[in-house]
């Protein structure tokens, strides 16, 4: 109450108000001060704001209306949609809002569309790698376990514009702290391929994510978490109930889907490649923790033993599996489970491996490897495509290379399907949980527009990924471009 509303009664009596609290213009004036405070602390926050990213160069030039971006549309093209195994001619690519809008026949785009002339090449969905390590690819084993984690950080925002470069739009990490680095992308800090994370992969105690050495031995209950841990690399859990707190923390933090250890690896000293990782119930405990959460498990793993045990227990994925024989094999083709395998041939592209017992376990594999893709395709095994680039920062930029080499098993688009619309359908299983809706690794209408134009022909032969630098001419994923020699 105002001074003014305290006047005596007489003053009232005689029409006379003193008190304006009420009047329709002191409102008015409420209103305008309400307004003149809202806009200065929008500025001053969005001063703010702006000198917080003025410290990465990003602040804009000049603050103005932005005018709805006008349809692309390409013309001129041959296209692989990600899923029929052959070239379509005669339709153009109309782009708007990051999405494959329609396709149209040729010249029948609309006019006020801004043209892309392919020149006649083909163009094919952007690449999706299902066995990714973003953040740990572009280091060695030995930065990754002991370096400075801020710098790890900094070299994975390197590694995925490298693989963006490549093609790759979009990865399914199956391991390493990549929540951040997802955030960066999405947020247009970062240039990248979208993420799909699984967080810190769970291990059982000396599993094939338990980097540490005899001498931490023995882990006390009141001991901290190892570095590795702690990092968000891997984590140790031993027994259903801490399996089932790892698996919701991963969950907590944003995973998509869920990655165990079910067998022994390559990269890990202590664990040989026969072991089998997870008891049943443990691996029932993470599998039923994910489902509850509307998404699934995947599995790193070998060995028939251990790739049984994961079936029996409800994993979705199989991770490598080179070591299967045909009876797993069929038994994973019965099941529907996914398998995503890699290229692994002990050759220049490999993974480089220093310890014997590495090597040794390297060399395991790789002689595995092509009874694995002669056994999968004999028995109609669904396959995507993975590269498992791990501790490799040579091979960050040869990723389309291990494409490539998938056509010594089946013909060319086959294999591309693998990277393209397989892979996507792959994606799907993570459900409520994926975090980008939409249809990936397909030319459709109401797809991602992640688009390659390439030199080359996808139906003869994939030749043109060895030197995707001179071949791939356009790089387009949510409709915006990232690469453009046409």
């Amino acid at each position: 109450m105002c001074f003014a509303c305290l006047e005596p009664a007489d003053a009232r009596a005689a029409g006379l108000d003193p008190c304006l609290c009420g009047a329709p213009q002191t409102f008015r004036a409420y209103a305008r001060l309400e307004a003149d405070l809202r806009r200065r602390e929008f500025l001053g926050g969005a001063a703010a704001v702006l000198g917080l990213f003025a410290g990465f160069g990003l602040t804009p030039g000049e603050l103005r209306a932005q005018e709805t971006p006008r349809p692309r549309l390409l013309t001129n093209l041959r296209f692989f949609d990600g899923v029929t195994p052959v070239l379509r001619e005669g339709t153009d690519l109309l782009i708007e809002d990051g999405r494959i809008a329609s396709l149209v026949p040729r010249g029948q785009g609309p006019e006020d569309a801004e043209v892309i002339d392919c020149g006649g090449r083909a163009v094919i969905p952007g690449l999706i790698e299902t066995h990714g390590h973003l953040t740990l690819a572009g280091v060695s084993e030995f930065v990754a376990l002991t370096g400075d984690i801020a710098f790890v950080h900094h070299v994975s925002a390197r590694t995925a514009e490298a693989m963006l470069r490549q093609g790759f739009t979009t990865v399914r990490d199956v391991g390493g702290p990549a929540f951040g680095l997802k955030m960066a992308i999405d947020r247009g800090i970062l240039a990248g391929p979208r993420i799909f994370p699984s967080g810190a992969a769970l291990s059982q105690t000396s599993g094939h994510g338990d980097f540490r050495f005899p001498s931490d031995l023995p882990r006390m209950p009141g001991d901290p978490a190892h570095r590795v841990e702690a990092e968000g690399v891997n984590v140790l859990a031993d027994g259903v109930p801490e399996v089932l707190r790892r698996t919701r923390e991963q969950l907590m933090k944003g995973a998509s889907q869920i990655k165990i250890m079910a067998g022994g690896g390559v990269s890990s000293l202590h664990d040989p490649l026969e072991t089998v990782q997870f008891t049943p119930d443990e691996m029932r405990a993470a599998v039923q923790a994910a489902e509850d959460w509307g998404t699934y498990v995947c599995a790193h793993v070998y060995t028939p033993k251990g790739i049984r045990r994961c079936l029996e227990t409800g994993v979705k994925c199989i991770e490598h599996g080179q070591l299967a024989d045909e009876d797993t094999v069929i038994r994973m083709s019965d099941a529907g489970v996914w398998w995503s395998i890699q290229p692994f041939l002990a050759d220049e592209d490999a993974n480089p491996k220093s310890d014997p017992a590495q090597r040794r376990k390297q060399q395991e594999v790789a002689e595995g490897t092509v009874r694995a893709f002669d056994l999968a395709r004999r028995h109609g095994a669904r396959l995507t495509f993975g590269t498992d680039t791990l501790f490799n920062p040579a091979g960050v930029g040869r990723m389309t290379r291990q494409l490539a080499k998938f056509q010594r098993f089946m013909s060319p688009l086959e294999a591309l399907h693998l990277a393209t619309g397989a892979a996507g359908a792959l994606l799907r299983l993570s459900g409520e949980r994926a975090p980008y809706p939409g249809p990936l690794g397909v030319i459709a209408e109401g797809a991602h527009a992640d688009l390659i134009v390439v030199d080359g022909d996808p139906a003869e032969d994939l030749g043109f990924l060895l030197d995707h630098e001179a071949t791939f001419r356009l790089i387009m994923k949510d409709g915006v471009i990232h690469k453009d020699i046409l």
